[in-house]
């Protein structure tokens, strides 16, 4: 019995620090990225991006050390980032991307 107290315990502890992420962080917010018209996609090292004439793209390492900065001057930008072989995450304006280079 005691098991099941702490195992729904456990679980209780987990669902309200879920909660809370969403709340901080804005997670629920997808249909506001959505509706930007900003696309992000990658192959290799090449970083393809659309609808973010204007904006700037930061690059950060999974320790959230931003590693480049570069500015978008059309709507439709291929960039070659000399990144090593890791997960960065991408980021132009409100939309945020995990992306793995290989």
């Amino acid at each position: 019995m005691k098991k099941y107290y702490l195992l729904l315990l456990f679980a209780t502890a987990l669902a309200t620090n879920a909660i809370a992420a969403d709340e901080i962080f804005g997670f629920d917010d997808i249909s506001e990225v959505e509706t930007t018209g900003i696309s992000i996609s990658v192959n290799g090292t090449q970083v393809h991006v659309t609808g973010a004439s204007g904006m700037t793209l930061e690059v950060y390492n999974v320790a959230g050390v931003r590693v480049a900065t570069v500015k978008i001057d059309s709507d439709d930008k291929t960039l070659n980032l000399n990144l090593t072989k890791g997960c960065y995450i991408l980021k132009v304006g409100k939309v945020v991307r995990k992306v793995s280079i290989r």
